[in-house]
């Protein structure tokens, strides 16, 4: 089954602000399946976690998967709920079973990067699309004309676009 498509052209609006975490692996010794496989395993638990428990605050997340490296991009409502996911359970079980089972092992490395996105800083545009990524996270709205432009959509989500400046 196949996710609907949307025709047309959509892009999102948001007032509050936003946190996009980039997190996941790289194999780097493929016949190190002892040392990755842990770490390969570790991720559903969490994503089943932030799927089921919306009060966490992941409002949504993409994957993707390459030869050797491994790509999440996650959507957060903010900065602390993010920080407090971190300090959880879930997440600090993980994180304790890498220290022990892979520590500086070469064999599989991680990665994550953590953006604060405010308002005015940020745009999008989706084309003949599914809900996909940013749109997925917070909807999708026709674009008009007040949005037909990055400028414009970017001017949309500025905080300040209604100040004067004297």
């Amino acid at each position: 089954m196949s996710a609907q498509v949307f025709p047309g052209r959509y892009t999102v609006e948001n007032q509050e602000g936003f946190v996009v975490f980039i997190i996941g692996t790289r194999i780097n010794k493929w016949w190190a399946v002892h040392k990755w496989w842990p770490v390969f395993i570790a991720m559903p638990p969490m994503i089943k976690e932030l799927y089921t428990n919306k009060d966490l605050g992941c409002l949504s997340m993409e994957n993707f998967f390459g030869l050797r490296t491994t790509l999440m991009v996650q959507y957060w409502k903010s900065e602390e709920d993010l920080m407090s996911y971190a300090r959880g359970q879930e997440h600090l079980k993980a994180w304790k079973n890498f220290n022990k089972k892979v520590g500086n092992n070469e064999a599989v490395g991680i990665y994550h990067e953590t953006y604060v996105i405010k308002p005015g800083q940020f745009e999008s545009i989706y084309g003949n699309m599914t809900e996909f990524g940013l749109a997925k996270a917070m909807g999708m709205l026709p674009i008009k004309p007040r949005t037909n432009s990055a400028r414009k959509r970017l001017q949309q989500t500025s905080p300040m676009q209604h100040e004067k400046t004297i």
